[in-house]
């Protein structure tokens, strides 16, 4: 069962496998580009979240230019474990280059084979993959072969085909290369807003002996314990909920105050910039302010003039 407990003990167990063995359903924030950065992370495993990504970076990017790497992976030794790195990809030896990299500051790596994006697909990445099984066995297959540490993950991050079949025949064969979990977003690369297939989850599940983890549509804990009771999946991975209520895996219904506070004190902390700032700060009030002060806080542009407002309308 997901605790509905409100608490904001970070998890003790710090090894990503260690999670999915742990009797628990593993709460896990999703890779989402330009948010679930450091900050980010450090807010929600205040707030009983298990397992964090980064967001997805280009392995080819990130293995070729010392900036990129700067830019697009940053991390700590003080709590931001355990980490996923989820990297974009389509060849087996950059990705390994890739993945030797992170190694000695994550705990495992993530292939996007799920990313619908025109862009990601155009370049070969993403939710095309699905479409090459041997390509993503492959990948796994050298990641494993060339990282020595047994206890550093591998998984991959798919949707779903029109024709199941395909995959859990893809699910199948990543198990046998020795993926240690699969996540499934349960809609096809084609589907956006239409409803979620959790009984292909169910399926896939019940089709393999590794973890699988739930994504798609989970906005509050009541969803993430309805979502593991219809499919079975070991974990409940969130997007979009986390960002409108950091504080969901704790069992609060909307954002508290105290974690808008958090958000602060950790931005400010890490020099996060202001529009990263003042975005995380506009999906988090988006319950708790009305329209009309949505009209005024939406469009500050500095940080002085968000702390301000904070300040004179909720004392924070």
């Amino acid at each position: 069962m997901i605790s509905d407990t409100v608490e904001t003990k970070p998890c003790q167990l710090k090894d990503a496998m260690d999670l999915f063995h742990s009797g628990q359903v593993v709460k896990i924030c999703a890779p989402m580009v330009r948010y679930s950065k450091l900050a980010f992370r450090t807010l929600v495993r205040k707030y009983s979240c298990d397992l964090c990504y980064t967001p997805m970076i280009v392995a080819a990017d990130f293995v070729r230019s010392t900036k990129a790497r700067d830019s697009e992976f940053t991390t700590n030794k003080v709590g931001d474990h355990p980490l996923i790195v989820q990297f974009a990809a389509k060849e087996a030896q950059v990705l390994c280059d890739a993945a030797r990299i992170v190694c000695p500051f994550a705990d495992g790596i993530d292939i996007n084979c799920g990313c619908p994006q025109r862009w990601a697909m155009a370049e070969g990445y993403g939710a095309c993959l699905i479409n090459k099984p041997e390509l993503v066995q492959d990948m796994v297959r050298h990641v494993r072969n060339q990282i020595n540490d047994p206890r550093f993950s591998i998984s991959i991050k798919i949707r779903i085909h029109e024709d199941l079949k395909r995959t859990v025949d893809l699910c199948q064969k990543a198990e046998a290369t020795g993926v240690s979990w699969i996540t499934v977003h349960g809609r096809s690369a084609e589907e956006r807003h239409q409803p979620v297939h959790y009984d292909a989850i169910k399926i896939i599940k019940q089709s393999m002996s590794i973890p699988i983890v739930a994504n798609g549509d989970i906005k509050t804990l009541k969803d993430a314990e309805n979502v593991h009771h219809l499919t079975g999946a070991d974990g409940i991975m969130v997007a979009r909920g986390l960002l409108a209520n950091p504080a969901m895996f704790a069992g609060y219904e909307e954002t508290p105050l105290k974690c808008i506070q958090d958000w602060v004190n950790i931005a400010l902390e890490h020099g996060t910039p202001f529009t990263c700032f003042h975005h995380h700060l506009i999906y988090m009030m988006e319950q708790i302010t009305s329209k009309q002060e949505k009209k005024v806080f939406n469009v500050l542009s500095s940080t002085s003039a968000v702390l301000d407002y904070l300040k004179d309308h909720y004392c924070v």
